[in-house]
């Protein structure tokens, strides 16, 4: 039997992943948050920054990372430059600043256009989970084991939930885009 409830699921899912990924990107304040997807090499294993330090926010473009053990600080600064946030990291005994530029006009055009890339990327990965549950709704027709009113239904109801969560990561980029273009 064909179950709504998971197509809605994993679209829910993906929206989500979309609300994580935007959160990376830096509006006029630098928040700790754009350091969440940072990992460094600690003892053998990619572990995520978050665990090997404590970040705080000195300024709205300062941050201070608080190493807690200090043989690592080297790998530390090697994994936030290789992350390409665009800022150099300096160490002073166990802690790191990091200074980040205030956005300049062109960098806020590239990260409005980043952001579109962002959200056509995941409606992509939506219409796709839609083509999925309607290929099921299809199965389940053929097999006789919903009717055909039953799978009209079923169609019409992963459209919604996908015109739905399609509209929500449109709003979701636009927020975050007018954030951006604020000065």
């Amino acid at each position: 039997m064909f179950e709504i409830g998971n197509c809605s699921k994993e679209m829910n899912i993906s929206l989500d992943a979309f609300s994580n990924e935007l959160k990376n990107i830096r509006t006029g304040r630098v928040s700790p948050e754009i350091l969440k997807s940072i990992s460094v090499d600690s003892y053998g294993s990619k572990t995520p920054l978050t665990q090997l330090s404590n970040i705080n926010n000195l300024d709205n473009m300062t941050l201070n990372v608080n190493v807690w053990d200090s043989s690592l600080i080297k790998n530390i600064e090697k994994s936030i430059i290789d992350s390409n946030l665009g800022v150099t990291p300096q160490t002073e005994g166990t802690s790191i600043l990091l200074k980040f530029p205030e956005l300049s006009a062109e960098r806020r055009k590239e990260l409005v256009k980043i952001i579109s890339e962002i959200a056509e990327r995941f409606k992509i990965s939506v219409r796709g989970i839609r083509r999925k549950h309607l290929d099921d709704i299809k199965k389940c027709e053929k097999e006789k084991i919903i009717s055909l009113d039953e799978s009209k239904r079923f169609h019409d109801d992963v459209q919604k939930i996908t015109d739905l969560t399609i509209k929500k990561i449109e709003d979701l980029s636009l927020v975050k885009e007018s954030e951006i273009l604020k000065v």
